[in-house]
């Protein structure tokens, strides 16, 4: 059998991968690897880079890169056979990668490198030293039968993460309604009355059908006078994949989560760590454990007021002007968006007709083009896994190829939710490897309804220019080794900088002057509508400040405070947590945990706080453009050199100083969020 994945070369042939490739691909590449690091280490010393490290980089690349595609196809086009070969090969990946990490010899190997090969440039002694770092951590200095439990741990993870984001997708797959009468649909605008019809035309039903997605649910919260319905759908979202709601117990996380917080913390105990939250600061740019509660403390002190403020002239609003004594938390969203009417007279419906889909892209590329001198051009032949995916290259300023990206925006079946950025291709430049980057950017938008095209709320503008930010970073970089190369070797709590970074231009009314016109006439955004948008910018921002740190404790706390003679008293730290930060206490049937997949099945466990820690580091980013202009090209230029093209290669902190030319500060935070200092 011909496999597609053990000859890759250039970009993926997605029509031609087929579930039966895919584990005797991953088996051949580990057999390779192992068999390349025997060999290797049985040559006669000296070690250098050129005789030890870059094979083994560009074995690893291989691994990766046949790896890539089948991982994004189960996430954008999830089927029975493919999951079954996905979850297949995690175990294989888990032993291979924890086998690695605990090579002794192979460990010493690459110290011999680091200290010894003199013509090591900058960027490859920081690779070898997050090579050494993570030796540690895989557990290399451990007696044979804490490494063997360590890697059973790393295997029993690799499943029980897998599974628990398999139980979202199955559990949001598995809701739908169907409504035969419109009168229910009282309130709902017409894009999302045309979704609804269209999901149900697609669906071969007759009427308007609802479904967990995004784009479909959103509206919902946010627009139906018909408040049954609202809690309805409020219900089914907020207790997925639990033991609670109309599909209770069906694909029920709670074991799963039980079991991920048990491991992480055994095996954090193996490394000699305290708790998995002190283990996972080893990547981290924040100093320690301590230093991350005090930082989501302080802010929360400093925003809780506003929030509570926020709050009480919500219930004040929803009382004296519709009659409602007491907010359900399927009300917040309804009452909040007539609140935001009331008071500037706009709606996220209403800017949508001004954020086509065609014109949003193109204005982003524009923006950043201006910034840092490239130039973005679509390619229309290329192999694409689902027909409204679009594929795109990034050239500088010399006319060089530096990079391609795909975009695939739509909600769909089968299809994750949320938004991401994933590595496709790293960038690798050896004298006998010549590759340029190439990422995944991930959305679930609204899909065009009808003869329209796409109209995005200004919400999904900024989750696009977020997730470009990531792409930028992965795909500008010069850094010509994978390990520090693009978001690789970042400290996790800085690389939302460039992501978070972006998202300040969908606000600058120069920037939206690029892209900002009524997909039917043509006409610019309205300066009084702008003049409304900005007012409306921070509306709720103290209530969605303490939203965002009751995450970020609740993630941190249940990390460092794991008892295992107490289990994970996740919804006991999570009601503390509440009651210490939080402003709208939602209803005990509430599984918020259950769902929340950026720490239980994403990068983010112990680190849902770099979101805020970053945001602090955008905004002072961001505020040196404020002084500058907005597009000034000598501070786009320096903001492309020091944190875009640099990757993992030097120190975040070293980095943002090299830029700014100081350590960060919070006050730029403040200021955006319309928060006092």
């Amino acid at each position: 059998m011909d496999n597609p994945l053990l000859h890759l070369e250039g970009l993926p042939p997605f029509s031609q991968i087929r579930a039966e490739h895919v584990e005797p691909a991953i088996d051949q590449l580990l057999a390779e690897s192992r068999a390349l690091t025997a060999k290797l280490l049985a040559q006669s010393p000296p070690f250098t880079w050129a005789n030890l490290v870059e094979p083994l980089e560009i074995m690893e690349d291989r691994i990766n890169r046949a790896w890539s595609p089948v991982s994004h196809l189960n996430s954008v086009l999830n089927s029975e056979e493919l999951r079954q070969a996905y979850n297949a090969c995690l175990p294989k990946l888990s032993d291979y990668g924890t086998e690695m990490g605990q090579n002794a010899e192979l460990c010493a190997a690459y110290r011999s490198v680091y200290e010894n090969d003199t013509t090591l440039d900058g960027a490859q002694r920081k690779l070898l030293e997050n090579a050494l770092r993570d030796f540690h951590l895989s557990g290399v200095d451990l007696p044979a039968e804490k490494k063997q439990r360590f890697k059973e741990i790393s295997q029993a993870l690799s499943g029980l993460t897998s599974k628990y984001s398999e139980n979202v997708l199955d559990a949001t797959n598995a809701w739908s309604k169907l409504i035969g009468d419109p009168a229910e649909l009282a309130g709902l605008p017409e894009s999302a009355l045309g979704l609804a019809r269209q999901t149900a035309e697609q669906r071969e039903a007759d009427g308007w059908m609802l479904t967990l997605d995004f784009p479909s649910y959103m509206p919902v919260m946010s627009y139906a006078d018909n408040r049954a319905l609202r809690r309805e759908l409020y219900e089914a979202y907020a207790t997925r994949a639990s033991d609670q709601g109309p599909l209770a117990g069906q694909w029920d996380n709670s074991e799963v989560m039980e079991q991920i917080l048990r491991l992480r913390h055994e095996q954090s105990l193996i490394l000699g760590f305290d708790n998995f939250a002190e283990r996972s600061m080893a990547r981290k740019m924040a100093p320690g454990t301590d230093r991350v509660i005090e930082f989501l403390t302080d802010l929360a002190e400093r925003s809780r007021p506003q929030a509570q403020k926020e709050l009480e002239e919500l219930t004040a609003f929803a009382r004296e002007q519709h009659g409602v004594t007491e907010l359900e938390a399927w009300d917040i969203g309804y009452y909040g968006e007539k609140l935001r009417q009331h008071r500037y007279a706009i709606t996220q419906e209403e800017l949508k007709p001004y954020f086509p889909e065609a014109q949003v892209v193109s204005g982003m590329f524009a923006v950043v083009e201006k910034l840092y001198g490239i130039r973005i051009s679509e390619i229309s032949d290329f192999e694409r896994w689902h027909p409204t995916v679009r594929f795109f290259e990034i050239r500088d300023a010399d006319g060089h190829l530096q990079g391609q990206f795909y975009l695939d925006l739509y909600a769909r079946q089968k299809k994750r939710g949320g938004a991401w950025m994933d590595e496709c291709i790293v960038r690798m430049f050896t004298p006998s490897c010549d590759q340029i980057p190439v990422a995944y950017l991930v959305c679930n938008f609204s899909p065009p309804v009808g003869d329209k095209p796409a109209l995005f709320t200004h919400d999904e503008v900024e989750t696009l220019f977020h997730e470009f930010g990531h792409g930028l970073h992965h795909l500008l970089t010069r850094v010509d080794y994978p390990g520090v190369a693009g978001i690789n070797g970042v400290a996790w709590d800085a690389v939302e900088l460039p992501s978070q970074f972006m998202e300040n231009w969908c606000w600058e009314r120069a920037a939206l002057d690029l892209f900002a016109a009524h997909y039917q006439n043509g006409e610019p955004l309205p300066q009084a509508l702008y003049e409304k948008m900005m007012a409306a910018k921070n509306f709720q921002s103290g209530m969605q400040m303490v939203r965002q740190l009751e995450f970020s404790l609740f993630d941190f706390r249940m990390h460092r405070e794991y008892d295992p003679q107490q289990g994970g008293r996740i919804y006991q730290i999570l009601g503390e947590v509440r009651d210490q930060v939080a402003v709208i206490i939602p209803p005990a049937i509430n599984r918020f945990a259950h769902g929340f997949s950026h720490i239980f099945a994403g990068g983010y466990a112990a680190g849902y706080y770099s979101y805020k820690w970053a945001e602090v580091l955008s905004a002072d980013a961001f505020s040196l453009f404020e002084e500058r202009g907005i597009f000034d090209r000598e501070t786009g230029q320096s903001f492309l050199h020091n944190i875009l093209e640099q990757g993992g290669s030097r120190d975040a902190m070293e980095l943002f100083v090299a830029f700014r030319g100081r350590e960060p500060r919070i006050d730029a935070l403040l200021r955006h969020s319309g928060i006092s200092a």
